[in-house]
């Protein structure tokens, strides 16, 4: 049986295993990559392009949030902020990693800044893409990416929603997602995450406003200017809101500026972190 490139290295957090990805210098600055929330998201997906441009600097860790992709779902659990930051410092503690740099698309981007506000000491800097984390009218991109149903058509229409160059939507990343996202436990777990009216679950993540002026970190914003998933507004609100950050908004991008600007997002990254 083929290995599904998804599947990694798996370690227990808390009652439940975590599928993650563990690569790069073994010896280089850690940094931790936190996925998004889209249907059929894994680790993988969101991040295996940066893993051949970083793998010689840093040490990268990828793990899936339980809920998502080849993670344990274990029965009765209900998903919410709190449920992801402990997984998080269960994951830290599992692996052995005592301070790393934070790199957060958007899902990820609200549990990277619960991370800094509530675990501060675990936490070198923060990156921050198409960011969740303040209040904002749901867009019409994110109520369908939260409401999504499989089908390979509907499938097809988020990676539109994602993209700004549609040409990174090809068949074989249509079907693959799809494929994943139809999973019977993946859709399950899914569909209870974000219920209707799906404005409630932007304002669980953006609960800790009160808390992000407060931050201490270093931290890069970082958001395409086509992005019809997360509006550009939350990261000009977040740049103006954390005192020590930078704000860099990509031209011609949607919403996975790890994807469709890859060398220039890690380009950016790099030179943010080693400055």
């Amino acid at each position: 049986m083929e290995k599904r490139p998804e599947i990694a290295k798996s370690i227990q957090t808390g009652n439940f295993k975590t599928n993650y990805h563990d690569v790069g210098n073994q010896d280089g600055e850690k940094i931790v990559l936190l996925h998004g929330s889209g249907p059929g998201v894994t680790a993988w997906a969101n991040w295996n392009k940066l893993f051949t441009l970083w793998d010689k600097e840093y040490h990268m860790y990828a793990p899936d949030m339980v809920g998502f992709g080849y993670t344990e779902r274990p029965e009765d659990i209900s998903y919410n902020m709190n449920v992801w930051v402990q997984q998080t410092i269960d994951f830290f503690d599992a692996v052995g990693i005592e301070k790393a740099n934070l790199v957060g698309n958007s899902f990820g981007g609200a549990l990277a800044l619960s991370m800094a506000i509530n675990h501060p000491e675990r936490v070198n800097k923060l990156i921050l893409m198409g960011s969740m984390g303040v209040s904002f009218p749901i867009t019409y991109g994110l109520d369908r990416v939260w409401g999504y149903q499989p089908s390979l058509a509907n499938m097809e229409e988020l990676l539109e929603i994602f993209t700004y160059d549609h040409s990174f939507v090809t068949a074989d990343l249509i079907k693959t997602r799809y494929e994943s996202s139809k999973k019977a436990e993946f859709h399950e777990s899914f569909s209870s995450m974000f219920p209707e009216p799906r404005q409630n679950s932007v304002e669980a993540m953006a609960g800790n406003k009160d808390y992000i002026r407060d931050i201490p970190h270093d931290t890069l914003i970082v958001h395409g200017r086509e992005d019809r998933v997360i509006p550009v507004q939350t990261s000009l609100e977040l740049s103006q809101t954390i005192k020590n950050s930078e704000l860099h908004i990509f031209g011609k991008c949607g919403h996975w500026t790890q994807i469709e600007q890859t060398q220039r997002f890690a380009d950016t990254v790099k030179s943010f972190i080693e400055k």
